[in-house]
């Protein structure tokens, strides 16, 4: 699989960086995985620097950030997005690890951005019911960065972070800089003048299925590493048994297939994002 993929569909997004592994888990023998269906091992070499090779065993592109070790089966011409709290003294960073799941990883993001399910599938923690309401927010298309941002997100939330000690209305931005990448900014308990930020990195294995690597940048000084961890392990493995069970799998791009509401702002942006870009690797461009 190479840049002269035939499939339009698919051709889009070959060249876009995607994560392949932890940077903290490189070894020799390496993680046997796939990206965009093309069988990958993602290994440290005898220095710990990453080594990304292909099916056919050609060396693909390979970078670190934000913890992990990003690679793609194309020919990035862009940098990875930029994520400036990353660079932020004091923040704690923290790599969540790696969720498999059977759905589209386009599904994955779009279920990240989408908070009207928070009372219902995370009960008690990011919501909890009569505060079902989802308020007016904006939601948009950026032209200067040509990415999808949604502001003014505000929710009541049992316990918005593992650093809370009881429930406040969080404010949310959401930030969709890449095809199956988003970024979130909530509201910080020990600082309210500054920004949590917790991303849904997400691996592409084939259309249907993909691995989620979830990484934040937090001020929490009290909370343990494993528990900050655990917390979002949590939440996430709540969302992986709606991911896995919405039909159909793939991410409906088709305005006729699901009707929207008010709270699907955010997800209407980005779908009319994915389809500009021909990003449809994972989507389902017509009824079926």
């Amino acid at each position: 699989m190479t840049g002269s993929d035939p499939a339009p569909y698919r051709q889009a997004m070959l060249d876009e960086w995607y994560p392949v592994g932890l940077v903290s888990q490189l070894d020799r023998a390496g993680r046997h995985t796939a990206l965009m269906g093309e069988p990958i091992v993602v290994a440290g070499d005898a220095d710990g620097r990453p080594i990304v090779t292909g099916g056919n065993g050609r060396i693909l592109p390979v970078k670190v950030r934000y913890g992990h070790v990003w690679s793609s089966v194309g020919a990035p011409t862009k940098d990875i997005f930029p994520i400036p709290e990353a660079d932020q003294p004091g923040r704690r960073f923290v790599d969540v690890g790696v969720v498999r799941v059977r759905c589209s990883p386009l599904r994955a993001v779009e279920n990240f951005l989408d908070i009207a399910h928070f009372p219902f599938v995370h009960t008690d923690v990011l919501g909890a019911e009569p505060h079902t309401e989802v308020l007016n927010y904006t939601a948009e298309i950026r032209p200067d960065v040509d990415e999808v941002w949604a502001t003014q997100v505000k929710f009541y939330q049992p316990q918005a972070s593992k650093s809370a000690s009881g429930g406040i209305t969080t404010e949310y931005m959401y930030r969709v800089p890449a095809p199956t990448c988003s970024v979130l900014y909530k509201t910080c308990p020990p600082r309210p003048s500054e920004w949590d930020v917790i991303t849904l990195f997400v691996q592409p294995l084939a259309e249907d299925r993909c691995d989620v690597w979830p990484w934040m940048a937090l001020f929490d000084d009290e909370t343990s590493m494993t528990d900050l961890i655990h917390f979002q392990q949590m939440i996430f493995l709540q969302d992986r048994s709606i991911l896995e069970n919405q039909i159909p799998r793939l991410l409906p791009l088709d305005p006729g297939m699901e009707i929207p509401t008010r709270a699907d702002l955010t997800s209407i942006a980005y779908r009319r994002w994915l389809k500009r870009h021909n990003f449809t690797y994972g989507a389902q461009l017509v009824a079926r």
